[in-house]
């Protein structure tokens, strides 16, 4: 089971459909239990044969042995520290690239203390096992079926089983090829690509992604 935490933003509704079309169980958390559900359903409607359940966030870290971290990055920390019982042992992917938006000069990253807001989580999550993956795939071409997406997933983490896990998962969806970007360190690096592409897809009007050539 794969739960998305915060995954009623596009995000964690993109990741959710796709990986649920992959075959995957799949349960939407948000703190709105209500708000999950209905998101869900919407995205159950989007694909055949799919089947994508509703809960808080808490209801849904309990259930998953997979857990994607979804929500803006000012969520992250109380978020986590509520959740740390119903994550112990468990995997949980932080899909987080922290970013702030100023009039006239668009996206920027937000500099994290701990690192990274993968590393950040980790440090929340000691009994967790973190890993960072899909900051740079196109929220909007996630959440359309029929669009073939084309690009690459950094996956970091000092786990290597989780991390191979992980890399499993992004080859469920088709075109995405994995990376393996080391340590959780490097996380750091692929969230602030973010905020480039986004001004990038700004100017351009385009949805960009990232492709490591010579592998």
């Amino acid at each position: 089971m794969l739960a998305f935490l915060g995954g009623t933003g596009p995000e964690g509704k993109g990741l959710a459909l796709r990986l649920a079309m992959a075959g995957e169980a799949v349960i939407i958390g948000s703190r709105d239990a209500t708000r999950a559900t209905t998101a869900a359903e919407e995205l159950a409607q989007l694909a055949t044969g799919v089947r994508i359940d509703g809960a808080s966030n808490a209801d849904a870290a309990q259930a998953a042995d997979v857990v994607f971290l979804t929500f803006p990055y000012e969520g992250q920390r109380p978020t986590l520290e509520q959740l740390q019982e119903p994550l112990k042992g468990k995997v949980v992917v932080d899909v987080i690239a922290p970013m702030q938006f100023q009039r006239g000069r668009g996206a920027s990253a937000v500099e994290v203390a701990a690192g990274s807001a993968a590393q950040e989580a980790q440090e929340l999550l000691p009994d967790s096992l973190v890993v960072a993956a899909f900051q740079n795939a196109s929220a909007e071409e996630l959440q359309q079926p029929d669009t073939v997406m084309d690009g690459d997933v950094v996956v970091c983490s000092d786990h290597q089983e989780p991390k191979a896990l992980v890399m499993e998962l992004v080859r469920k969806i088709p075109q995405l090829r994995p990376v393996d970007g080391g340590s959780l360190a490097n996380a750091k690096y692929v969230e602030q690509i973010t905020p480039l592409l986004v001004n990038i897809n700004r100017i351009y009007k385009i949805h960009a992604g990232i492709k490591i050539v010579g592998i």
